[in-house]
């Protein structure tokens, strides 16, 4: 179990995100959901270590607000960020083994399958001749060969084709299917649907957390919405 309590993040001397309280459990998809603007970038990377916080952090019950980056690493967080890292001279295989606990080509085959991208893939440099889709599956990729605890996912499903979306859905559900907790940040309604629990973010703050369908209800109608779902 992963949980917030009265979990502030700040940027720039001033709080981003604002108070939140929730639970993350392995085997779980939980999503945040908000419009642009609302908080959910800097509440993920708040959560990985990246930004300052306020307020508390347990994994398992032990406080970990205090921890660095890598230290949760260890603990078994990662985060997949909504811009994919780009790196000169480094080949879609060398960057998927680093990422593997197994170091075995046949796992990073599999991985590189299950996005659905091919095998020729992997000889590929991790540049600009990736399109965005390609780049957010390969990240995808290299989180399942992680096998993390707790996987953060920020807006996988921005600026790609409908092809990607279907491959990057599909690979979250394999995450949960493996047993790792999915925290899937998203702004598309389409996304929700994996969601065993949902929450929307506004303007920092978890106004509605609830059953996924409830919450796409509401938040259909106002991305901003001031009442709870039960």
């Amino acid at each position: 179990m992963l949980s917030l309590r009265d979990f502030t993040v700040i940027r720039g001397g001033s709080k981003i995100v604002r108070d939140v309280n929730l639970d993350f459990e392995e085997g779980k998809i939980q999503i945040i959901l908000g419009s642009n603007g609302s908080g959910k970038s800097t509440l993920a990377q708040g959560i990985m270590g990246i930004f300052p916080t306020d307020g508390h952090i347990f994994m398992d019950g032990e406080d970990i607000s205090s921890l660095k980056v890598d230290e949760r690493a260890r603990r078994g967080i990662t985060l997949a960020f909504q811009e994919p890292a780009r790196f000169e001279g480094i080949t879609v295989k060398d960057y998927l083994l680093i990422s593997s606990r197994e170091k075995k080509l046949g796992e990073v085959e599999d991985a590189l399958r299950m996005v659905g991208l091919p095998r020729t893939m992997l000889f590929q440099e991790m540049d600009d001749s990736l399109s965005g889709g390609e780049r957010k599956r390969i990240e995808l990729a290299s989180v399942l060969l992680m096998k993390p605890r707790f996987a953060i996912l920020d807006e996988p499903d921005s600026g790609i084709d409908i092809i990607s979306f279907k491959r990057i859905a599909s690979a979250i559900k394999e995450m949960r299917n493996r047993g790792t907790g999915v925290i899937l940040i998203t702004h598309a309604e389409e996304m929700i649907s994996l969601g065993d629990v949902a929450s929307i973010l506004c303007n920092g703050r978890v106004v509605v957390t609830g059953k996924p369908a409830d919450v796409r209800r509401l938040f259909t109608k106002t991305p901003c919405p001031i009442r709870e779902v039960r």
